[in-house]
């Protein structure tokens, strides 16, 4: 089995200690770990420990467990060799890994509407409602005019809309929302 060329390409070296009962399946990790780019470690001194079902192994460390679907920082025991290579590299980057509820890409969650906007954006937004154009926004909040259009694009994009009207319209809707949550 050989990695995705691009994860190849992005992640960084490391050096991975393999726990498994069956020495086929070890032998089959391993290869993935080589092939991915991987330094294979015959020891537990190793960055990320890679343990396949319920076998011991040195409690310390970044640990990636296969077949154990309790928590983070755990595979399925049937993971394709791209997520073990790209969870490895997760792990060795300090982030976690976990797995999404049911099967492929699913859409993220809805933020809530408090959430939905950054206090800066509010700001605009506001300037908006006042009818400002770009540079006066910028005059307002003593910032620059590339940083009030960054915002608008980001107002627009947020609340789905196309004109600075609708952006009034809408941002004034999920504000007032977000004011009946708290």
């Amino acid at each position: 089995m050989s990695a995705l060329p691009v994860f190849a390409a992005t992640s960084s070296h490391l050096r991975v200690a393999v726990y498994a009962r069956d020495p086929a399946r070890k032998a089959m990790l391993m290869t993935i770990l080589r092939d991915g780019g991987h330094e294979v470690s015959e020891d537990g001194d190793a960055d990320v420990l890679l343990v396949d079902g319920a076998v011991p192994h040195p409690g310390h460390g970044v640990v990636l467990r296969l077949g154990d679907s309790a928590g983070a920082d755990a595979l399925p025991p049937d993971a394709p060799a791209e997520q073990i290579l790209a969870a490895i590299g997760a792990l060795g980057a300090g982030l976690t890994v976990q797995l999404r509820e049911g099967p492929g890409f699913a859409a993220a969650a809805e933020p809530r509407s408090r959430h939905l906007l950054t206090p800066r954006e509010i700001e605009i937004l506001g300037a908006l409602g006042e009818g400002l154009s770009n540079k006066a926004i910028a005059r307002k909040l003593d910032i620059s005019q590339h940083t009030v259009k960054f915002h608008v694009e980001s107002l627009f994009r947020k609340l789905g809309v196309r004109s600075r009207a609708q952006a009034v319209v809408k941002g004034l809707t999920v504000l007032s929302k977000a004011r009946l949550e708290i």
